[in-house]
């Protein structure tokens, strides 16, 4: 108990609100004494008394520098309240003023006295354990004050208030959050303190440290498992399911999950959920229903948590289709969706969270007794002018949308149900409205409805994701019943159609239109030659539009990068294998476009070009073509496929000199990432290192390119020698990490195999040798053949300019050696502008018209080439960029152009 002198000097504490005539600065230190009932009972009135007096002094604020010292006080008062209840009134008094703001001397007291700040708040959670209903409301409102702060009723000299995030900062620091969420089970019937103690929470939820302290204190759990406490002011579910909210948004969203997944929070979600479907007509009651449902789908992500355990998943199976496909079920009789929002928005989530209740396959048989894909269709078809419609035009076009959007998802797991249905024929018919000139006001005003305003774009987009997903589960029945149906005719159509109707504006969506009719017409022809013979020629011309696209767009953004990736599938599944298809698109120079394609050096695209090359090349009639080809700086194809190889080279790390030549030949291939990589002991049917190096780089298509296309390389099989033997190498390293022990035979051929790889890497690195000395020696031959040239070009000149010279001295007119002189000195000026040598050679057009003859016996021989030859400004460009014509899918014959040397024009001498 406190002392008579501690009470005493307590009356003046330094708070600058002190009395006058006190000189005591300091909170009184308390003392413990021993005395007899009839002393204890005065000293607790004077304890009392000095609680009244010290509330008094701080009616304006508690000072920060004194903080401390009135909590010691405050907890005292409150372990005194169980023997002495009347101590209540004292504490509650105290706490009163924790909701007034906190008041510094200095600007530095927040950081002087934070520790002593959070410890005295993190002590209002632990006063919430007395049994006291006044206490705890007291303690609740006070905290809510730390959001809600008040400026001081009046200004107190010397003090200033603490900033108000101060109190919210350092009931972050003192973990507050934890004790208030413990302290939800002490309070199991009394509703008041609960729904004071979830305010509390709802306020402090929004930080996210507070969050991450209440979810370490399993706030998710505690709170859910108490839903359906009884509650006439509904205020219990509003605040809790707010809570959760802010714990899900702000906090470990998978922990959180993770407390939810449970039996007994599920089954809580479920009966707060049905009762409020059910009997629910507020808007109050209609939106939270609507958080009741997200907070549900979140948790259903979740493939640990019991939904079809608590029988909540059927029931949402139910209540998204109860509209569409009619049930006797009563949870469900006489119940009827309105056109409000929060009834459009609740059938919106309800098939969202179809989408991810169907990843769980177990609920499979749920979607089929709950005729799902029926209830779904309902939407796929085009709108009914006549009749009238429980939705507005706009929401019923956007639950079209969310429709098919589902269906991609759910329908790929229920073939049989989607085929009873007559889902393709549905969905083509669709396709058909999509494509039509019916007059329809598109709202595209939703998420699925992007890009759809004023057209029917969006609804193509959604229809043909669905038969996307339904293509590629190969199931041969669809793909059958698509084929019979004329889907491919009508996908070419439909693409024709859209590429002669540009449209800029929604330029991405009509991008991923084209896209995904490419990737359905992939997945029906491939291995099929009759639905490639169907593709033919005007599906050829559509692939052929798509890769004469501008390169620049591929950078854009938008899609192009996309559309030519299904534009180089469908060569493959469409055109490869059909031989009229493959020699259409070789007349119309599709191989020309690949290779410009590739000329691109954008690796994504590579791998899959060469791949295609490597088939096109069984077509003897491609390698012409490709022969043909000539890129910028007329770059051939096979100069480009060996700048290809040495950059994968390069970028793979394998060893070479500067001149490319192999370094070590017992590893010729060997791969940086070969070398980082240890042998490790596989099972048989892994495939090794080098196997999946070499299937992940391009260098094997490579190879096969060139050695399908010259007769050079058709039987040089070097690098297989060298690829095999890696394989082999990597297998003997395997044997000896499990040390075990080969048959003789089998050692011998697995030193034979490692010799031969050896052997030829050594043999290409010579024969790399002689190619770089050979190379070597012609140069030097080349450069000698110039500089002879240019010395008997030299000579030429001498002797024609002596010959002039001679000329010149022997004419005796005087008006031709004039006109002579003049020319001459054209030429010297002329030869000084175009930086050749002074005496130059005259062009016979020159001199034509001098009336002399040169001497007996001499001739001048003029030679010049042409200016449109040499480059001059009158150069014929045109004759560079001149090709060979292709037809027929090879290289017609060109007639042979005679090219008769014109005579050396001479002048008698």
């Amino acid at each position: 108990m406190w002392t008579e002198e501690a009470a005493a000097t307590a009356e003046a504490p330094e708070s600058g609100i002190r009395n006058k005539s006190s000189s005591s600065s300091q909170i009184p230190v308390v003392g413990v004494v021993t005395e007899d009932d009839e002393a204890q009972d005065g000293l607790e009135e004077k304890q009392l008394k000095f609680v009244k007096k010290l509330v008094q002094c701080f009616q304006n604020g508690l000072p920060l520098r004194d903080l401390a010292q009135i909590f010691k006080i405050l907890n005292l008062c409150a372990g005194k309240i169980k023997n002495q209840p009347r101590f209540v009134e004292s504490a509650y008094d105290i706490i009163k003023l924790c909701g007034l703001p906190f008041l510094k001397k200095k600007v530095s007291d927040e950081r002087t006295y934070a520790e002593d700040t959070a410890n005295s708040i993190a002590l209002l959670g632990d006063l919430m354990k007395i049994p006291s209903s006044e206490l705890r409301i007291q303690i609740c409102k006070c905290i809510v004050d730390f959001y809600h702060a008040e400026p001081p009723k009046k200004h107190i000299p010397g003090y200033q208030q603490a900033s108000s995030s101060y109190k919210i900062q350092m009931a972050e620091v003192g973990g507050l959050a934890k004790t208030m969420v413990q302290s939800i089970t002490l309070l199991e019937n009394q509703l008041v303190e609960k729904l004071w103690v979830l305010k509390v929470l709802q306020h402090l939820s929004t930080s996210e440290v507070n969050c991450t302290i209440m979810m370490k204190a399993q706030a998710a759990s505690g709170i859910c498992t108490h839903l359906n406490d009884p509650d006439p002011s509904g205020q219990l579910l509003f605040r809790s399911s707010e809570i959760l909210w802010n714990l899900l948004e702000k906090s470990s969203k998978e922990e959180v999950i993770q407390q939810l997944s449970n039996l007994e929070c599920l089954l809580a979600l479920k009966e707060v959920f049905t009762n409020l479907f059910m009997r629910g007509f507020s808007h109050y009651d209609r939106q939270l229903r609507n958080d009741i449902l997200v907070i549900t789908t979140i948790i259903a992500q979740n493939p640990e948590a019991p939904m079809i355990e608590c029988g909540f998943t059927k029931d949402l199976i139910l209540f998204a289709t109860f509209n569409e496909v009619k049930s006797q079920n009563l949870l469900v009789k006489g119940l009827k969706l309105s056109n409000s929002y929060e009834d459009f928005e609740l059938k919106k989530l309800l098939f969202n969270v179809i989408v991810i209740l169907c990843k769980d396959l177990p609920t499979v048989q749920l979607l089929i007794d709950g005729k799902v894909i029926l209830a779904l269709f309902t939407y796929v078809k085009k709108p009914e002018k006549q009749k009238i419609m429980d939705w507005s035009a706009a929401q019923h076009e956007e639950l079209q949308l969310h429709a098919i959007a589902t269906l991609s998802s759910v329908a790929p797991l229920l073939i049989e149900e989607y085929m009873s249905c007559q889902g393709n024929a549905r969905v083509l018919a669709f396709l058909e409205w999509c494509e039509s000139e019916d007059l329809f006001f598109s709202h595209g005003n939703s998420f699925h409805g992007t890009g759809g305003r004023g057209n029917k774009f969006a609804q193509m987009r959604y229809s043909l994701r669905l038969l996307r997903a339904m293509v590629y589960l190969e199931d041969e029945t669809v793909n059958t019943d698509l084929c019979e149906k004329g889907t491919i005719q009508q996908m070419i159509g439909i693409f024709k159609n859209i590429i002669s109707k540009p449209n800029e504006k929604e330029e991405a969506i009509v991008l991923e239109i084209q896209s995904d009719i490419l990737l359905i017409l992939s997945g029906l022809c491939e291995n099929h030659i009759q639905r490639k013979e169907i593709f033919g020629t005007e599906g050829v011309d559509i692939v052929l539009h798509v890769m004469k696209t501008d390169p620049r767009k591929l950078q854009s953004g938008l899609g192009y990068n996309v559309l030519l990736f299904s534009t180089l599938d469908s060569i493959w599944c469409c055109i490869l294998g059909c031989y009229p298809s493959e020699d259409y698109f070789l007349e119309k120079e599709g191989i020309f476009l690949l290779l410009d394609v590739l000329a691109l050096n954008q690796k994504k695209f590579c791998n899959l070009i060469l791949g295609i090359m490597v088939e096109f090349c069984d077509n003897p009639k491609t390698a012409a073509h490709v022969n043909a080809w000539q890129g910028k700086k007329d770059q051939t194809a096979a100069s480009l496929l060996i700048k290809l190889w040495r950059k994968e080279e390069k970028e793979l790390g394998v060893k070479r000199d500067k001149n490319g030549k192999i370094i070590d030949t017992k590893k010729p291939l060997f791969t940086s990432f070969q070398e980082e990589q240890k042998i490790i002991p596989l099972p048989a049917n892994c495939p090794s290192i080098a196997v999946m190096d070499v299937s992940e780089n391009i260098r094997a298509k490579i190879y096969a390119i060139l050695g399908k296309l010259g007769k050079k390389f058709s039987s040089n099989l070097q690098e297989s020698i060298c690829f095999i033997g890696e394989i082999w190498n990597e297998i003997y390293e395997e044997i000896k990490l499990e040390k075990l022990r080969p048959v003789t035979t089998d050692k011998k051929a697995l030193e034979a195999i490692t010799t031969a790889s050896e052997n030829v890497g050594k043999m290409v690195a010579s024969l790399q040798s002689e190619i770089i000395e050979s190379q070597a020696r012609q140069d030097v031959q080349n450069e000698q053949k110039v500089y002879a040239k240019i010395q008997a070009t030299h000579k030429q000149r001498e002797l024609a300019n002596k010959s002039w010279e001679n000329f010149l001295a022997r004419t005796s007119n005087a008006k031709t050696l004039k006109k002579a002189k003049r020319l001459q000195e054209k030429a010297i000026e002329a030869s000084r502008y175009h930086k050749r040598p002074q005496n130059a050679v005259f062009h016979q057009t020159d001199i034509k018209g001098l009336n002399t003859t040169v001497p007996a016996g001499g001739v001048v021989t003029v030679e010049s080439t042409p200016a449109r030859l040499i480059g001059g400004p009158l150069a014929d460009t045109d004759i560079a960029l001149k090709k060979l014509p292709i037809r027929g899918g090879a290289l017609q014959r060109v007639k042979a152009v005679e090219i008769v040397d014109a005579p050396k024009k001479s002048i008698p001498m």
